[in-house]
């Protein structure tokens, strides 16, 4: 009796581990709390192997040693597997951004949390990165006015475009978005502005080019997985997905969601509709830009810069150097080169 009982325990570990590294087969990669879990990809790597290491500690008991020894084999395989997802999208991840050429556009985005991070510290963060696109959720256009004023100031200028949700407290009701003159004039498009079609809780902006021959740009901010939002959350990622449709497309911000959780949600081995993420395409795609609070490798990689074909993402880099500017994100460069 006792035998089987190990063997069904056995069993059922082996279910949970293939779930939480493979949530995508199983269609629940969107379905509390296995959505909450596999955000952390760093985190079930570091549990499955203490996971191995407590159950082969285990097998030195006579007992149980068979069935220790066969946790430790669904644990060890677990973290391997893991581990083997987390090299793939960039492991410990790279630094350093290409030299720019004449075409490039590099594109930042950086969730401020309102007022914990000021206008002098996103302005000289984004000319330092010489920025021609800035993605600014929960950041005002008084506060993104600031930025573009700043940037000015040292040598780069930017036109600051928003979208707000006044239902929404606090600055998450609002987006921002900087966009380079040289890019040509951009305006957001009117269901954007005044919510008819957005996402649901916290806005996101659609800007359309009204000159020159830039890409649509999207700054995206998607609600939070919260128990209570799911439904909402769920909602906004497809709605993301339809903005990034076979056009010329650049949507950068705070998804709220890792590549995980868009799994179907892609078009043509695209990411999300017919975008692709330029971190996993780059090698930092394994780097948690959520939250400060731990080290990047542990952390949840929810902000994405992605961007249609028209476009080949050639470097990127999550700035870790910033950790106590006052947001809990972490600031994500990428620098494109168009194609063709």
């Amino acid at each position: 009796m006792l035998r089987l009982l190990g063997i069904l325990v056995t069993v059922l570990c082996a279910i949970a581990a293939a779930v939480l590294t493979w949530p995508g087969f199983f269609h629940v990669e969107r379905t509390y709390p296995i959505a909450q879990l596999v955000s952390f990809r760093g985190v079930v790597v570091l549990a499955f192997a203490v996971a191995a290491v407590l159950t082969l500690l285990l097998a030195i008991a006579r007992p149980i040693r068979p069935f220790a020894l066969s946790l430790a084999v669904v644990a060890i395989l677990a973290a391997v597997a893991n581990g083997a997802i987390v090299m793939a999208r960039g492991g410990l991840g790279t630094d350093p951004l290409p030299a720019r050429t004449d075409a490039s556009v590099r594109v930042m985005t950086w969730n401020t949390a309102g007022p914990a991070t000021s206008p002098e510290t996103i302005a000289k963060i984004a000319v330092a990165m010489d920025a021609d696109i800035v993605a600014l959720p929960e950041t005002t256009i008084e506060t993104g006015a600031a930025v573009a004023v700043a940037m000015r100031d040292l040598g780069h200028r930017m036109w600051a475009h928003h979208a707000e949700d006044p239902s929404t407290e606090w600055d998450a009701g609002s987006t921002t978005l900087l966009i380079s003159p040289e890019l040509g004039d951009y305006s957001v498009i009117e269901s954007s502005s005044d919510g008819t079609s957005n996402t649901s809780t916290v806005p996101s902006a659609v800007a359309m080019p009204v000159s020159g021959d830039g890409p649509i740009v999207v700054a995206a901010h998607a609600v939070a997985p919260r128990q209570e939002y799911m439904d909402d959350w769920r909602a906004d990622l497809q709605w993301l997905a339809d903005q990034c449709g076979d056009g010329n497309v650049i949507m950068a911000g705070d998804f709220n969601a890792t590549v995980d959780h868009m799994t179907g949600l892609g078009i043509d081995g695209a990411t999300l509709g017919h975008c692709t993420d330029a971190a996993v395409e780059t090698g930092n795609g394994a780097l948690g830009t959520w939250s400060t609070d731990v080290p990047a490798i542990l952390g949840a990689p929810i902000d994405h810069i992605m961007a249609s074909s028209h476009w080949r993402a050639t470097g990127s880099l999550v700035l870790r150097s910033l950790d106590g500017s006052g947001s809990d994100h972490r600031p994500l460069i990428v620098q494109y080169e168009p194609v063709g």
